[in-house]
């Protein structure tokens, strides 16, 4: 099998089969649902990795022409595939704070370990560790590497999701301030430094940016004193006295945590009310509510500019609507410099080409108007770390799913799957395209 590109679900594999070792008539029935290609006595097919394993897997029982060659189960035995190297810092925020996803990526059947790599010179910040994945002793069914490779596809994309969206920041904070955000926050981790009173913290970035406008609103003796006293958020913020102010019962910003002045209040469509100075720097990082997530304006990505996204039919139906045709997505994204928007400004990175399919239906066809605006405003593509060689600058998903597998079903990432259109939807219309 030779790799001709891959991303985080290994797409464009060529697979040769011998004719030599199958009966002819079971052989042409199985390729069928395949993109075939004769090639002297051998069939070349092509298809994603996952595809192509389920290929090899129904291959394994055919007989060969003694009665007892089969096809050869490639790495079905084995239970360990490559690590993958991380940030120890980003892989402690995933143990602590997101152990379920954690949980549900690895299943019943493979263990996800991680193994320190921190040499000499290297703090924990700058360190890396080895995350590997192996198949659970205690498991009912046979060690299968196809499997563990999905569950490193899944750790690598949840993973690279959750580092994006990640800030750290240092802030002066007394034991009693920190019990008190970490309770107001549940969301950010807070590490404690050989500095008492300087603790670091890091989460999503709207909630660290929340932590940092309410910590700047303390009086500078309350974020640095050594503990006592009443908790932190009764006592900043605009005394009773204000003329502006209202009764105890009004209203409080997400944002900052205080109460709203009439004066200030401003209340979107989806009835959510903060502080108009809170929202109009909330909107400055990324314009959707705050508290709800409703997109408010048009989002732009980070996609690399120069980007084409083409389209052509094939007359062959996928699974689950074999009555249509089917929409074929080519994605191509060239080569260039990363700019200010992207993990590295200045550092170069590599082209890209994706395929994807919907079926040519009515809802197919809406939803294909939905991912070409997406495309236009950015939001299908990132730069960020690869998923299947971990290495980072290189361009990825943004979190819009893709069928890039014609078979397989759900787990590797094709049909039948009746519920695929409809999340797709939903993760458009989190990005504000409806």
């Amino acid at each position: 099998m030779t790799e001709r590109g891959v991303d985080h679900i290994f797409t464009d594999i060529r697979l040769s089969i011998d004719k030599a070792y199958f009966d002819p008539e079971r052989l042409k029935k199985i390729l069928r649902r395949y993109n075939v290609e004769v090639v002297g006595s051998h069939y070349r097919v092509e298809g994603s990795y996952l595809e192509l394993v389920e290929l090899v897997n129904t291959l394994q029982g055919s007989s060969g022409p003694t009665g007892g060659a089969t096809y050869p189960r490639g790495d079905r035995h084995s239970s360990q595939v490559k690590p993958v190297q991380v940030s120890p810092l980003v892989m402690e925020y995933i143990q602590q704070k997101c152990g379920d996803e954690l949980r549900t990526i690895q299943g019943d059947s493979v263990v996800i370990e991680n193994q320190p790599d921190l040499r000499a010179g290297h703090s924990k910040s700058s360190g890396t560790m080895s995350v590997t994945f192996r198949w659970r002793r205690d498991s009912p069914y046979p060690a299968d590497g196809s499997h563990c490779l999905l569950v490193r596809q899944r750790f690598i994309t949840f993973y690279q999701r959750t580092a994006s969206d990640l800030q750290t920041v240092s802030v002066h904070l007394s034991s009693q301030d920190q019990a008190s955000l970490q309770h107001r926050f549940p969301r950010l981790l807070f590490m404690s430094s050989a500095n008492r009173q300087e603790v670091t913290v890091m989460g999503p970035f709207g909630y660290v940016a929340r932590l940092q406008q309410l910590v700047s609103q303390w009086p500078q003796s309350s974020a640095r004193r050594s503990g006592g006293g009443a908790p932190a958020e009764s006592r900043r913020g605009r005394t009773s006295a204000s003329p502006h102010s209202k009764d105890p019962e009004d209203e409080t910003c997400a944002i900052c945590m205080d109460k709203i002045v009439a004066a200030d209040k401003e209340t979107l469509r989806c009835n959510h009310s903060f502080c108009k100075d809170c929202l109009k720097t909330a909107f400055a990082y990324k314009p959707v509510c705050p508290t709800c997530g409703q997109v408010y304006g048009v989002l732009k990505g980070t996609q690399p500019a120069g980007g084409t996204m083409t389209l052509s039919k094939s007359l062959a139906g996928l699974p689950g609507y074999e009555g249509y045709a089917t929409i074929v997505i080519q994605y191509h994204i060239p080569k260039g410099i990363q700019k200010d928007e992207h993990p590295s400004p200045g550092q170069p990175y590599d082209g890209v080409s994706r395929r994807a399919y919907l079926p040519d239906c009515a809802e197919g066809r809406a939803v294909l108007g939905l991912l070409q605006r997406a495309f236009d405003q950015r939001l299908i593509f990132t730069i960020g770390r690869s998923s299947t060689s971990g290495r980072n600058n290189v361009i990825t998903w943004n979190d819009v799913h893709h069928k890039t597998s014609t078979h397989g079903g759900p787990t590797n990432y094709g049909y039948p799957d009746p519920d695929y259109l409809r999340r797709v939807r939903d993760e458009l219309k989190v990005k504000g395209i409806e």
